[in-house]
């Protein structure tokens, strides 16, 4: 929470409750989940909010009071509370999901919260993040399709069993559903992310194939498919995407190289591992200060093939390609 000294309205400054009063006391209870794209002057507030800001402020009076913005997947609405601020503010933090519970009022022609009760919604039946965050528009449910369609084009057996260990472990088909490539505001940074980004990594690296019939073809896609598995441990998710702490300190290529080897059967010959396992860490380029090189045409085939596609999304999504490999 950040603590700010600030010149604010006194009460003359708050939004005004007499003309609202009729208007709250004709709201009927709201029998279905609120949206801030559905809330209007005079509702009763209570329902579940991302949190993604929280300020302590002082009014002109000398008393503290709260300024919170209050998120779902429709819009962002602000809060503030004038009673009792600084209990309330410990009663949550700035990206949690939080049960906001008020009324909605106009203020300086924007519509506001004027919060009687918050605090985090852990446990809370309608916490659930995936409301909250930024999803894919393609059908994960087709998207899953099509990978296990790329996985069946893999037609060596040691790697074929790799992928069909990998994609029949149903916890980790759940978070491949779920994790994005990068924080909001990267390519493919919203929930579903990672399954968009390696079918069309993996599609891309199958019309490579019949184009430079020497790929070993069988490599490329398994490298393709498995590639940024570890995206899958690199993000936390709550109010916001962020990074969990072993995205931090470990970054997800190893995270994905751990992955692998949890599900890597007896059957796979060293020297065909090996060829994985330097396809997924030299996807993202070579390391010049560890002496590492592309050792295989796959391997560079797949540093350019995510590239083009991470460069591409960005492109199309914020207006700007980058010339520099994307992670």
């Amino acid at each position: 929470m950040r603590t700010a000294t600030h010149t604010a309205g006194t009460n003359a400054d708050r939004p005004a409750h007499g003309a609202l009063a009729a208007g709250a006391a004709a709201s009927a209870p709201h029998t279905q989940a609120q949206t801030v794209a559905t809330l209007r002057a005079g509702d009763q507030v209570d329902a579940v909010f991302a949190c993604t800001r929280k300020e302590r402020l002082i009014a002109r009076s000398g008393s503290p009071y709260l300024t919170i913005e209050l998120r779902d997947a429709t819009g962002a609405l602000r809060a503030r509370a004038f009673e009792q601020a600084d209990v309330l503010a410990g009663r949550f933090q700035r990206g949690e999901l939080v049960r906001a519970r008020g009324r909605v009022v106009r203020f300086r022609d924007e519509l506001q919260i004027e919060l009687r009760e918050i605090a985090s919604a852990g446990g809370d039946a309608d916490a659930d993040p995936t409301r909250f965050l930024p999803t894919s528009y393609r059908d994960r449910d087709e998207l899953e399709g099509f990978l296990e369609h790329l996985a069946r084009e893999v037609y060596d057996q040691q790697l074929a069993a790799l992928l069909e260990s990998l994609l029949g472990d149903p916890r980790l088909r759940e978070q491949m559903r779920i994790a994005p490539c990068s924080l909001p505001g990267g390519h493919h940074g919203y929930l579903g992310g990672l399954l968009e980004h390696t079918v069309a990594v993996t599609t891309i690296a199958l019309e490579l194939c019949s184009l430079h019939p020497r790929l070993d073809r069988d490599l490329l896609l398994c490298a393709a498919i498995v590639h940024d598995l570890g995206k899958t441990r690199e993000f936390t998710y709550g109010a916001e995407i962020a990074r969990s702490r072993e995205g931090r300190l470990i970054g997800h290529v190893q995270l994905g190289l751990r992955v692998i080897a949890e599900h890597v059967p007896s059957a796979l010959h060293d020297e065909r591992r090996l060829a994985l396992e330097h396809c997924v860490m030299l996807h993202h380029g070579p390391e010049p200060s560890s002496g590492q090189r592309f050792a295989t045409a796959e391997a560079l085939a797949l540093y350019r093939l995510n590239a083009l596609d991470a460069s591409l999304k960005g492109a199309l999504e914020h207006g700007q390609a980058s010339l520099q490999p994307c992670r």
